[in-house]
């Protein structure tokens, strides 16, 4: 649930302008939740009543994801993936299940980093478990920028186009994508419980001097 009004929205844009969407989707990015797409929405509808600039609004929803991200990436590798190293065990996050997340992530991590910015939960976390998983910054980086630019322009466009008829079909459409994403999270939970051990032997060949 969200602290801010469509009207608080509104405002930040018309004091603030393009920084005010920058701002809101970076700190989104970095896992503090925030309205970050339902500010782009509200600043490509205002944008189309207001004679505003789309393409400057898309481009600062874009680089906010980016910087963002990259943060909660950083947070993740330099904070993260230690405490998880030291006390992991704890919660049953062992060494070897540690290397199957990078192992993963080394395989999966671009789908997940691209496609997870259309997704309100994994648009909070992707980043941040990307870098507790060690992905590659390079590879996490060119994911990143994709997904950003995607995701700003087509849900820019999207507003923009549809102006205020977007926040009728916004609420089916975002418990749509929940009840998706949930249905995927279980399905992963049940085929990695089913399938740790072979796929731990298949990190293990794939990383063998890792150290988790």
């Amino acid at each position: 649930m969200s602290f801010f009004s469509h009207h608080d929205l509104h405002q930040f844009i018309a004091s603030y302008g393009y920084w005010a969407i920058a701002f809101f989707v970076a700190i989104e990015s970095m896992g503090i939740p925030m309205p970050g797409e339902t500010i782009l929405i509200a600043g490509a509808g205002y944008a189309g009543t207001h004679d505003g600039n789309l393409a400057l609004i898309i481009l600062s929803a874009a680089l906010g994801a980016i910087i963002g991200d990259n943060i909660g990436y950083l947070a993740g590798r330099k904070l993260g993936a230690p405490v998880l190293q030291r006390h992991g065990s704890t919660i049953g996050m062992t060494p070897a299940r540690l290397k199957l997340g990078q192992y993963l992530f080394m395989r999966y991590g671009g789908s997940v980093v691209f496609f997870g910015r259309f997704v309100a939960v994994l648009r909070c976390l992707a980043a941040f478990l990307a870098g507790v998983n060690r992905m590659p910054w390079l590879r996490f980086l060119a994911a990143n920028a994709a997904g950003a630019f995607v995701w700003a322009t087509v849900v820019g466009v999207a507003a923009y186009a549809l102006g205020r008829e977007i926040h009728q079909i916004r609420g089916p459409i975002g418990f749509a994508t929940v009840a998706a994403a949930g249905a995927a999270i279980i399905w992963i939970a049940l085929y990695l419980r089913r399938h740790e051990t072979e796929m731990q032997i298949a990190a293990e060949k794939a990383l063998p001097d890792s150290t988790s």
